[in-house]
């Protein structure tokens, strides 16, 4: 079977409008700023970056067929990610993402994925139709799955022949949602991508370092982990062992998108060949370089 891929994300794919300020701000702060509007999503900024490391990203989420649901796809097709795959529904509205951001980072957001979420299974066809792959010759790349995605949703994939030889990497959505990654705990082929925050609350218990955070996910029946700490140091840990790197030290500007950056250059890293103490220590540096302001996403 032949497609136009190298690795699917599945999951969300909707508008970011962010708000961010220089100042620090806490609730109620009325301060000035500048707010924009970009393509965002957890499964949109996973391709959106490994796009930038020279992947051929395809995209299965649920969009409108309204005003900014055509306006997203055109700019998502502009980067050149492949959108032959998404769901286009005329009864649902397209998603946003909405964050405040300030000098003490992320101050708020809400997260309006309902479409996604109605949308269920219907995101999926493309895997078991014949145009990514079927029940008897399933896809066997790379598949990044975001936590927007419900749980019964995650359930389905972890137990479906459509996904039983796909490598998934797995990331949150947000630490609200941390508890949907519980249905693929255990798969024998998904490493989870978290920041030590959902590690705890994956855990029920509250670790200072990203090393104990690995290590409680795999006592946990994790096959392979990746934990984040915002500038301290990440881990990735398998059944042999944990090894750890520290991200270069930057100025914060912006930290939405962040974690999706440290999993796509992760990914990406590991698809071009790099061992893993080179890709953990790339996708570190990746992520410094995002949250520094310097790189677009």
């Amino acid at each position: 079977m032949t497609h136009n891929t190298d690795i699917i994300c599945i999951g969300s794919v909707l508008w970011d409008v962010i708000g961010r300020a220089a100042s620090h701000m806490r609730v109620g702060s009325d301060v000035p700023g500048r707010i924009t509007r970009l393509p965002g999503g957890v499964a949109m900024n996973i391709a959106m970056t490994l796009r930038r490391f020279g992947m051929k990203p395809a995209l299965l989420s649920a969009i409108g067929r309204d005003a900014e649901g055509n306006e997203l796809v055109a700019e998502a097709q502009r980067m050149g990610l492949i959108c032959d795959y998404l769901y286009r529904s005329a009864d649902l509205p397209t998603d946003v993402y909405m964050a405040i951001e300030g000098a003490n980072g992320l101050v708020a957001a809400i997260a309006d994925a309902h479409s996604l979420e109605a949308s269920g299974d219907k995101i999926l066809r493309a895997m078991g139709d014949g145009r990514l792959g079927t029940a008897n010759a399933p896809f066997t790349g790379p598949v990044a799955l975001d936590g927007n995605l419900t749980e019964e949703l995650l359930q389905t994939i972890a137990k479906s022949p459509l996904f039983e030889r796909a490598d998934l990497r797995v990331a949150p959505a947000s630490p609200g949602k941390a508890a949907r990654l519980l249905a693929l705990m255990d798969h024998p082929t998904a490493t989870l991508y978290v920041n030590l925050e959902e590690a705890s609350l994956l855990c029920q218990t509250e670790f200072s370092m990203s090393h104990d955070g690995a290590a409680g996910l795999l006592k946990r029946g994790a096959h392979r982990v990746l934990v984040t700490d915002g500038g301290n140091a990440a881990s990735e840990g398998t059944a042999e062992d944990i090894i750890s790197h520290t991200p270069p030290a930057v100025l914060v500007t912006r930290v939405t998108g962040a974690g999706d950056t440290f999993m796509a250059a992760h990914i990406a890293s590991e698809a071009q060949g790099m061992d893993r103490m080179a890709a953990l220590t790339r996708a570190g540096n990746a992520a410094a370089i995002y949250v520094s302001g310097e790189t677009p996403l």
